[in-house]
């Protein structure tokens, strides 16, 4: 066998992931726990994770559950019960009504969003994402053929999107417009009063679905009351897909369940593409998250008090450190800083600073801090912290980013 037709017989995968990697904030998480394991003390904070533990009352759920043998297979986009529980929650929390057959439940919101893009997307066709976005929002829409149009939403305007900028950035191809709020890198939120043009310039472009990612709709701070588009404009109801999930605000991470609730004949779409990928959500998951939802939220109002105190405590640190800058985030558990005032500075070791994610390699290699540079997400140059860990961890994590930008020539 010649060393050409070895070649020609190497794997060459699909044109549709060519361009596309493993996410980057899991590579620069990985790399930072190997450092860990190699002996070196090293702080990630990398991870949109919660650190405390799944509520006590939601793991026996899950116990019960396997107790009772329910363990096979639920309904292909979830069970009754966990559609019912979906249902409450947006009545309760949101005061949007939805019938079960209007109801997706998948693994993970991440598989509510693949599965509406699938299902809707045809080659060619473009979703506006403002920037900085959650990277997989833009991979997405590639493995599902569609285009990303990033529109950068800088800091001046708290990384929100503006209706002059929606406005811009709509072509006879645009299919959907993504909305995340509290947001994922940046934490900022939209208002309904905020919210609101956005949805005037919606209306006039009737072929422009919304994909509203509320997966951080319960850590949200100083009082700010949550808005959703469909709420804020009942008249996009019949184009608005409202995803949310059990992640982030009962700390359910590995359990995978998300939901979606939007119209119809687009949940029976997005059915279709699940039966031929993961199948119905897992049972004991379902259980969990039907606990989740439906019992006791004492617990969601003390954690997003204890995210709070910790976002005060890192933007002050910030704040402090020469050449840094940090606004006020208004939700989620991150800060997304701007590092613009340390690049062209050089390292004592001689190395200029010239990226964003110089500055984040110099953290790490440097001072054993792991963070996100903000061009990851479509914006720099800023970087983003993810204060999703212990107080303890964030004090030195933040004390040795003062001292690696104090000590910048």
């Amino acid at each position: 066998m010649t060393a050409d037709t070895v070649a020609s017989l190497a794997f060459q995968p699909a044109q549709r992931v060519r361009a596309i990697g493993v996410s980057e904030i899991l590579r620069i998480t990985d790399n930072a726990n190997a450092l860990k394991r190699a002996g070196r003390p090293v702080i990630v904070l990398g991870a949109g994770e919660p650190d405390f533990d799944t509520p006590q009352n939601v793991r026996e759920a899950a116990v019960r559950a396997i107790g009772r043998g329910d363990t096979r297979y639920t309904v292909l986009d979830g069970s009754p019960a966990m559609k019912a529980a979906v249902q409450l929650k947006f009545k309760r929390d949101n005061a949007l009504d939805f019938a079960l057959d209007e109801i997706s439940v998948s693994a993970g919101a991440k598989q509510v969003i693949f599965n509406a893009l699938m299902a809707s997307l045809n080659p060619g066709d473009e979703v506006i994402l403002p920037a900085p976005y959650w990277t997989s929002y833009a991979d997405i829409v590639q493995i599902c053929g569609g285009v990303p149009v990033p529109v950068a939403c800088t800091g001046e305007n708290g990384f929100r999107l503006d209706a002059a900028q929606l406005e811009a950035a709509i072509t006879p191809r645009t299919r959907w417009l993504f909305i995340n709020s509290p947001s994922n890198p940046t934490g900022a939120a939209y208002s309904a009063a905020q919210l609101k043009p956005l949805c005037e310039v919606l209306l006039r472009h009737p072929q422009v679905w919304v994909l509203a990612d509320d997966i951080y709709e319960h850590i949200l701070y100083d009082g700010l009351a949550f808005a959703t588009p469909v709420a804020v404009e009942p008249r996009l109801r019949e184009r608005t897909l409202t995803i949310n999930g059990v992640s982030k605000a009962y700390a359910m991470t590995g359990w995978r369940v998300g939901y979606g609730a939007g119209p119809r004949a687009l949940i029976a779409a997005m059915a279709v593409v699940q039966s031929q990928t993961t199948s119905c959500p897992s049972s004991i998951s379902q259980a969990a998250a039907i606990e989740a939802l439906t019992g006791p939220q004492d617990v969601v109002a003390e954690r997003c008090a204890d995210f709070q105190a910790r976002r005060d405590f890192v933007v002050a640190a910030l704040n402090r450190a020469p050449g840094l800058h940090c606004r006020v985030p208004e939700g989620a558990f991150y800060t997304f800083a701007s590092c613009a005032g340390v690049l062209g500075k050089r390292t004592r070791g001689g190395a200029l600073l010239q990226t964003d994610s110089d500055f984040c390699r110099y953290l790490l290699q440097d001072f054993e801090v792991a963070v996100v540079p903000g061009s990851v997400f479509g914006l720099a140059p800023y970087f983003r912290i993810s204060y999703a860990t212990s107080m303890a961890q964030l004090e030195e994590a933040c004390a040795r980013i003062i001292a690696a930008c104090a000590a910048l020539e």
